[in-house]
């Protein structure tokens, strides 16, 4: 029957076509790590919040909350009539369940700080307590959430929309185990069901029948396009077989100044990062003099202008513009002749004796210019020689997870409009740390920034932490801020708004 449905869903076109960037790793909302698989997840399934087109956190299955006076205790109302794809009720318990899951340690949750802002969530994480009925999640009864929080966390709510914190079935996880994201046994509780997933090929998603707010989703079906090539991705879109590229690496840099003239073309900033990580425990980048140098040997403004060319801006520090009341560090500036003195201090003069080492890199076409670029500034300014190493989607994730790398391009977008978002990821141990960088002057300043009451200190305390990974330890090297691209006819297509956390959720995408 499966596999009729997966026929089925080829012989006919979905309402909606749209390119998504690289193959998902996963579809579990505890597991996944990256934009391609959010932007499905967050069809397949809703939190307590969800984002709507402007990139704001609004009621999901929660229709309503209270919030104590001292800002630590929410009490989150369900919906009565918000139900999974098979019909049954959603209840406060599938949080607790849920969130449960997410915590423990054998589920392999990379993101599973998200929830730390819960009180006693990191030390159940970290199996400092055994008991989960010690953590501060509780069904009240069905309908009725209460949820404790160590501090008052100005951005819980965008955190409740967040996939790490979307509610799944785990009864039908314990019966089906890692089988439980196939087709055939699917259930989710967002707008759109699961109904084919053909590897290398497309996902064929369809409008969830018990959905609390089915009538307000236009689309009936969504054919997602797993396609990280920006020439073929583009090549499907202008002759007609994709109606939406969604992927801010998607647009063809060769094309990029004639595409910038055309009316479905739509770029805006959002709060996202291209950066470089450093392999802090690996060869010579574990001496923070060879990081620094390799840093400073980066022309930012040449990537941006020779390659990106989209409205892009270079990145000083790590934390995008576009945050209120937050001004980050200043970074590290392009100094060839500071670089060559570096490295030379680190036992390298010129580039003499330095070992081979990898860059690596997923799988775009921009990617790959970048690594291009890269290769060429540290050999003209270090004198070394810098292996290029492609990977596809999946392959590159794992190794990031393994710091199987010496550097590795990465990108990172808010998932709140806040600076913790980028800087609580470098947390010593944390699920996207993926550097082996540790320090215990970090992770106290994070921690005194979860407590600090006083607004304008806790952007203070941020700053400073900002300020020790991207100047004085240089775990990473930040290179420009994102600009968001979609191709699109607006002549056809409605309900996507440019917004600061690039968030364009399916449901709300309309034909005319």
């Amino acid at each position: 029957m499966a596999f009729l449905s997966a026929c089925d869903a080829r012989s006919r076109r979905a309402d909606l076509v749209f390119i998504n960037g690289a193959e998902p790793e996963t579809l579990d909302p505890a597991i996944i790590t990256g934009q391609p698989e959010g932007r499905i997840v967050n069809a397949l399934f809703e939190g307590l919040c969800a984002y709507d087109e402007d990139g704001q956190a609004i009621p999901g299955v929660a229709e309503s909350w209270d919030i104590s006076p001292d800002g630590r205790t929410y009490t989150f109302h369900i919906r009565p009539d918000a139900k999974w794809s098979d019909g049954r009720a959603v209840t406060a318990g599938d949080f607790v369940a849920s969130w449960k899951r997410t915590l423990t340690p054998a589920t392999g949750s990379q993101y599973n700080y998200q929830l730390f802002p819960v009180k006693n969530a990191q030390a159940f994480a970290e199996g400092k307590i055994a008991d989960f009925s010690e953590v501060g999640v509780k069904a009240l009864d069905e309908h009725s959430l209460a949820v404790e929080l160590e501090n008052p966390t100005p951005y819980f709510l965008e955190l409740c929309a967040f996939p790490t914190l979307h509610p799944v079935r785990t009864d039908l996880i314990e019966r089906m185990g890692d089988d439980w994201v196939k087709p055939e046994h699917f259930i989710g509780n967002g707008a759109f069901t699961l109904k084919s997933w053909r590897i290398n090929d497309k996902i064929h998603l369809e409008k969830n029948p018990h959905y609390w707010n089915r009538d307000r989703v236009a689309l009936e079906s969504v054919d997602v396009l797993p396609i990280s090539d920006a020439n073929v991705a583009f090549n499907f879109y202008a002759s007609g077989l994709a109606d939406l590229v969604m992927d801010k690496g998607l647009a063809p840099p060769a094309l990029l100044d004639e595409l910038k003239k055309q009316p479905w073309f739509h770029a805006a900033p959002f709060l996202g990062i291209y950066f470089l990580r450093y392999n802090c425990q690996r060869g010579p980048f574990a001496d923070e003099r060879v990081r620094r140098a390799f840093s400073l040997a980066v022309d930012k403004r040449r990537i941006v202008e020779k390659i990106t060319r989209a409205g892009e801006l270079p990145a000083p520090g790590f934390v995008p513009p576009g945050i209120p009341g937050y001004a980050g560090t200043d970074g590290l500036p392009f100094d060839p002749a500071g670089a060559k003195a570096l490295l030379a201090e680190a036992g390298f003069p010129g580039g003499k004796g330095f070992p081979l080492v990898n860059y690596l890199y997923s799988k775009s076409e921009l990617n790959e210019a970048v690594a291009v670029e890269l290769q060429s500034m540290w050999r003209e300014t270090l004198g070394v020689n810098v292996n290029l190493v492609r990977q596809e989607w999946k392959v590159y994730l794992n190794s990031l997870s393994l710091l199987d790398y010496d550097i590795a391009r990465s990108s990172w977008v808010g998932d709140y409009p806040d600076p913790n978002t980028f800087l609580d990821m470098f947390l010593t141990g944390g699920g996207n740390n993926r550097t082996g960088w540790s320090s215990v002057e970090y992770d106290r300043l994070i921690a005194d920034s979860a407590r600090e009451l006083d607004p304008a200190k806790r952007l203070d305390t941020l700053r400073q932490a900002e300020d020790l990974l991207v100047k004085s330890a240089v775990a990473v090297a930040p290179i420009y801020y994102y600009v968001g691209i979609q191709l699109y006819d607006p002549a056809k297509l409605d309900g996507i708004k440019a917004n600061v956390l690039d968030e364009h959720p399916i449901r709300a995408i309309r034909r005319k």
